[in-house]
């Protein structure tokens, strides 16, 4: 193993700016691009290492967001490594094709800039765009800070390249209050990333020496044989994605937890899950809640598909209540992340801890730490016995909070 010699450069830089150093280590051989706010830096920073010489790639300037995905998919269907990178209604306009490249088994790497989806038009953050594709078969990784962007563009790589996954990867950063948030961010050695992520290199290409057919139709006979391969390649992903972690952690020295990452778990009675930067401020309320000897933990949920059932099912076995944020929610039910804890957290008994959906941060509104050391005093006066309203909007104008 080749490991890297030392911190090849610290600097001060947005997370935008963090993804585009990943990509750039990563030796993509096609980008294509077609500009929404808040992801539009990544492109444009791209194209400036490639103008500069920095990076041998083509880049592809696009009519729109359905035309780059078909574009990079043309491209990973002749066997190249390819990115790009949208967000929102941008996200949404290229639907049509995720299923396509997911189906075709093309292990695109993707950054989406988290936006909300119109109306009411807002270009501020929430995660209502990524997971509205949640059963479009892509992998998705919900990120923190830079460092964990640039460091995640480089895993998903490994992860989407390995033979068997064959599964694209959307890596997701909170618009504006981390993609545009600046940061020292370690960007690592191209000799170590070079070691860490070999070439691209795949049957599952165009061939004149092998002709094949691929992104076919197929009729009924053999549709769900092709919906449960996909199911398998996610199942193998959930088993690499720890060890690609640890690994990661090896060459770089960096480890961001695989699946989830626990922050003070170990004795915790009530616990917060939440997905993005939020996290981060989730830890110093945590860190003061402790000082006053209440047993509260955290857990990011990092990867939300392939969803990391098992994990979140054994802290549930061993706490008293479990709030979840959503940045998101389902109209007519609840916010799609609870919905898929809760579904983790019931054990063969048809049991689980007391659990409320804080429903927060929607369309770029900011989640403070006011706002997070109340749910965990929900959450413990809800272990309690203290009745609760189960979907709970955080900060209301017209107080349900």
């Amino acid at each position: 193993m080749v490991k890297s010699t030392g911190l090849k450069r610290r600097d001060f830089i947005s997370a935008n700016d963090a993804v585009a150093y990943g990509v750039k280590l990563c030796r993509p051989e096609v980008i294509a691009a077609y500009p929404i706010t808040p992801q539009t830096t990544v492109v444009e920073k791209l194209s400036e290492f490639i103008e500069n010489k920095e990076m041998a790639c083509e880049y592809l300037n696009v009519e729109s967001e359905h035309s780059v995905m078909s574009a990079v998919m043309g491209a990973s269907l002749m066997g190249c490594r390819t990115f790009t990178a949208t967000s929102s209604q941008g996200l949404l306009y290229m639907c049509e094709m995720l299923h396509y490249v997911s189906g075709s088994r093309f292990p695109i790497v993707m950054m989406n800039a988290n936006r909300t989806v119109a109306a009411p038009w807002n270009i501020f953050g929430d995660h209502r765009d990524s997971l509205a594709m949640r059963d479009s078969g892509w992998m998705q990784v919900y990120v923190e800070n830079g460092q964990e962007a640039l460091d995640t563009i480089i895993q998903a790589y490994k992860l989407a390249e390995n033979p068997k996954v064959l599964t694209p990867v959307m890596v997701c950063l909170d618009g504006f209050v981390l993609t545009h948030t600046y940061e020292l961010v370690d960007i690592p050695d191209q000799s170590a990333v070079d070691a860490f992520l070999p070439p691209f290199v795949t049957e599952n290409k165009l061939d004149l020496a092998k002709p094949k057919s691929l992104c076919i139709t197929a009729p009924p006979e053999w549709q769900t044989e092709f919906r449960y391969q996909q199911y398998e390649a996610m199942k193998e992903a959930k088993k690499l994605i720890p060890g690609i972690d640890k690994e990661f952690a090896a060459h770089f020295g960096r480890s961001h937890g695989g699946l989830i990452e626990e922050y003070r778990c170990e004795d915790a009675e009530y616990v917060l899950m939440a997905m993005g930067s939020v996290v981060g401020t989730s830890r110093l309320v945590v860190d003061k809640l402790r000082e006053e000897g209440l047993k509260v933990g955290l857990v990011k949920v990092r990867f939300y598909r392939p969803f990391p059932k098992e994990e979140l099912a054994s802290i549930g076995s061993k706490v008293k209540a479990v709030g979840v944020i959503d940045r998101d929610i389902s109209f007519g039910y609840e916010g799609a992340l609870y919905a898929d804890v809760k579904a983790a957290l019931y054990n063969s008994q048809g049991t689980c801890p007391r659990t409320i959906n804080f429903i927060a941060g929607l369309s770029g509104r900011d989640i403070t730490k006011e706002n997070l050391e109340m749910m965990y005093r929900k959450l413990i006066k809800a272990a309690q016995g203290q009745a609760e309203e189960e979907i709970q909007f955080v900060g209301l104008r017209w107080e349900q909070w």
